[in-house]
């Protein structure tokens, strides 16, 4: 009988080889399910996103508001999930136990980053301070040595392009990687970093922007191995909640009300009720 890879070690493996992953947001199973679908290679539980939906910052949540997101996406999809870990809820010892609650989640990566903790609340308007490049190669460490799966991922992610130029990105991309960071990602801000940045990092390259700039076949001819999307889910969602309740609210319909019937009857099929359904009839009401 052939053996098969875990699913993180398919992602790991596809991470290696082929076109860049495209991993969108996911905040929940719905989303996730349709990602999967759609045919995506991975989906992202970004902080900043789970934050807005609670309408708090993401330097408010938890490491259990995570673990129960990341758990209640992974029990009903089997699209990899990278969560974005933050600071690390604190210091090394706070980020050991997020390595063990989100890998226990099901999570097949985590991102951290080297802003300090705790995470402040003007990092969503471009206020942020990032810790010396010691303590984060410390906190890399420690997550490492603290998953129990060789296959759980930790992407390192700089923010030193913006406070402190290019060239000191770099290296602390290089010492993340020499700590065991898995992949590493930074923010180019120039056409020439973005062509030499994977080559320079010391590790696979992760780009974090809007899908759709560029093919993955073309992310992956450039270095990048996995290209994560944060925002456009969440962004395209509101603005159609926004535009669509404003109608009602106006006296008017929200839409054509064929295709929202359309789409509302393909809920069922996207939550996979299919198999609910069969249990149902197999168990509770026979001839059904």
């Amino acid at each position: 009988m052939p053996l098969t890879l875990s699913p993180r070690a398919d992602f790991k493996a596809r991470l290696a080889h082929g076109p860049a992953v495209l991993a969108p947001l996911c905040l929940d199973p719905l989303t996730a399910r349709l990602c999967e679908q759609l045919g995506y290679g991975a989906g992202y539980l970004s902080g900043g996103a789970l934050g807005y939906a609670l309408a708090v910052s993401e330097a408010l949540l938890t490491v259990s508001e995570f673990a129960d997101a990341t758990a209640a996406i992974t029990r009903r999809s089997s699209l990899p999930l990278i969560v974005d870990g933050g600071v690390g809820f604190g210091d090394p010892v706070h980020t050991a136990r997020a390595m063990w609650d989100l890998e226990a989640a099901g999570a097949v990566a985590i991102e951290l980053e080297d802003q300090v903790a705790p995470k402040r609340v003007s990092h969503h308007r471009g206020v942020e301070h990032l810790v010396p490049v010691a303590e984060m190669v410390a906190k890399l460490e420690v997550a490492v040595a603290a998953r129990r799966d060789p296959d759980f991922l930790v992407i390192a992610r700089t923010g030193a392009v913006r406070h402190e130029g290019f060239e000191a990105a770099v290296a602390r991309a290089r010492a993340y990687a020499a700590a065991g960071a898995d992949l590493v990602m930074l923010f180019p801000e120039s056409a020439e970093q973005w062509r030499s940045a994977p080559e320079r990092v010391g590790a696979p390259a992760v780009a974090m922007t809007a899908h759709g700039r560029q093919s993955a076949e073309d992310w992956a001819a450039q270095g990048w191995r996995l290209v994560i999307d944060p925002f456009t889910g969440q962004v395209v969602a509101v603005d159609a909640v926004r535009r669509a309740y404003a109608a009602l609210a106006a006296g008017g319909p929200a839409g054509d009300m064929d295709q929202l019937m359309e789409v509302y009857r393909d809920l069922p099929v996207i939550a996979g009720l299919d198999e609910l359904y069969d249990i149902e009839r197999a168990t509770t009401e026979p001839g059904t």
